[in-house]
């Protein structure tokens, strides 16, 4: 096989099937298999895997997933020379998206493609993503970023975004070179870092884009921001301390600037938008709590981040 394509799964039945039917339609100019790792799914997950023979399947216990730990164990199954990691709920955009992720890896140790959030999902979460990849590169080309001990650690931090929602790296060099860490969370920000810091370059391919924001209610999004944020801190970002009047004077902005861009944003009919100038300020609120929560809570305190974290309930793949 040139290409394996990796997803871990979890009750992922709500959009798995429209993925695998999307990877099964890829153009391209190479073997592909498809390599599904469940950790005990109780949904139909298994069953829409099961209902294409083509596609291998791995199952494991719930107790035994973690998220580079998991990810390292499928590129051990894997019989590609490349493995592409995908969510659960990320969808390639197009049939080019496999030979657009994969072809920066002529240049790189590792590459990520663009994520372009669902229709559904709400203001908050849709301008997150989309000022995050803006920040990685422009749309019209792929962007590769290398580092020096000399350029900094603030440099390193700056140039380490990388997703294993939708990315792309060699077999080998995943098994005998740089693993993923087994962290709790960010295994793929940590995995950027270590690659960068061992010399080795890293690639984001915009061409190469998937579908994909997470569903997520209230609560869940708050706690969701809760535990990015204390991984982040984890593996070296330097993220400063949220106090009361910042959690409250930033949120207030952010508010004011998402509905000015509601008010704009044409993908917005005027219920859609009336309804998300209602709703869309309490997710601020979640947020900026959580960010407080997260800069203030002691790292070693890990009943205190398991309380605030998503993870421990949900159990999830993505």
């Amino acid at each position: 096989m040139d290409v394996t394509v990796i997803i871990p799964t979890f009750n992922g039945d709500k959009y798995l099937a429209e993925a695998l039917d999307a990877i099964a339609g890829q153009q391209f100019d190479g073997t592909v298999e498809t390599l599904v790792v469940d950790s005990g799914s109780t949904d139909d997950t298994l069953a829409i895997v099961k209902d294409r023979p083509s596609i291998r399947l791995h199952e494991i216990p719930n107790s035994e997933f973690g998220h580079g730990r998991t990810r390292n164990l499928a590129a051990r199954l894997a019989t590609g020379d490349i493995v592409v990691f995908l969510t659960q709920d990320a969808i390639p955009s197009h049939d080019g998206w496999l030979r657009e992720l994969v072809a920066p890896l002529g240049s790189a140790a590792a590459v990520t493609g663009l994520q372009i959030p669902r229709p559904s999902c709400f203001p908050l979460m849709k301008y997150d993503i989309q000022t995050t990849f803006a920040k990685v590169g422009p749309l019209d080309r792929v962007t590769i970023e290398t580092w020096l001990p000399a350029d900094g650690d603030a440099a390193l931090i700056a140039r380490s975004f990388y997703s294993d929602v939708n990315a792309a790296t060699r077999r080998s060099f995943l098994l005998d070179t740089i693993p993923l860490q087994d962290v709790p969370y960010s295994e793929d920000f940590a995995f950027a870092q270590d690659i960068l810091r061992a010399g080795y370059a890293k690639a984001y391919s915009p061409a190469g884009s998937v579908i994909h924001s997470n569903d997520l209610t209230l609560r869940e999004y708050g706690k969701r921001v809760f535990e990015e944020t204390i991984a982040l801190r984890r593996v070296g970002h330097t993220i400063g301390v949220i106090t009361r009047w910042r959690q409250f004077s930033r949120g207030g902005y952010f508010i004011l600037k998402d509905s000015i861009r509601i008010i704009r944003d044409r993908d917005y009919g005027v219920g859609a938008t009336l309804g998300w100038l209602a709703k869309n300020p309490r997710y601020h609120l979640a947020k900026w709590r959580s960010l407080y929560a997260a800069t203030h809570v002691d790292l070693d305190d890990e009943q205190a981040i398991a309380r605030g974290s998503l993870e421990p309930e949900r159990k999830t793949a993505d």
